[in-house]
């Protein structure tokens, strides 16, 4: 298990990966998977653009994610992943934490 937390404008939340699960943790402990995020339609078609005129863009977006997950054979290329993708849309890692060690800063 692997954790990162991550800073989106003045939110930090935590992102944890245990084997193929992904849980979403926002700072208030509110914790989700890829399902019960709410995701942006329009960063959904500029990711994917085939997914476009799609009804069910949100459920077949999270099943790409679940699969490109999976791809990865451990935690560390998981959360390695996560964190350069979610770089590019303006998300900050702060740190990294590694199977309830205590946090190293990124």
């Amino acid at each position: 298990m692997i954790g990162l937390v991550v800073k989106f404008a003045n939110e930090i939340f935590k992102i944890v990966v245990a084997g193929n699960n992904v849980y979403f943790t926002d700072s208030l402990g509110m914790s989700s998977t890829i399902d019960g995020l709410k995701l942006s339609y329009v960063g959904v078609v500029k990711e994917f653009p085939d997914l476009k005129d799609n009804e069910d863009w949100k459920k077949k977006a999270s099943e790409r994610f679940k699969e490109k997950i999976k791809s990865f054979n451990t935690d560390i290329e998981k959360i390695n992943y996560l964190k350069e993708d979610l770089k590019q849309y303006g998300y900050k890692p702060l740190y990294i934490q590694r199977s309830g060690f205590r946090p190293q800063k990124v």
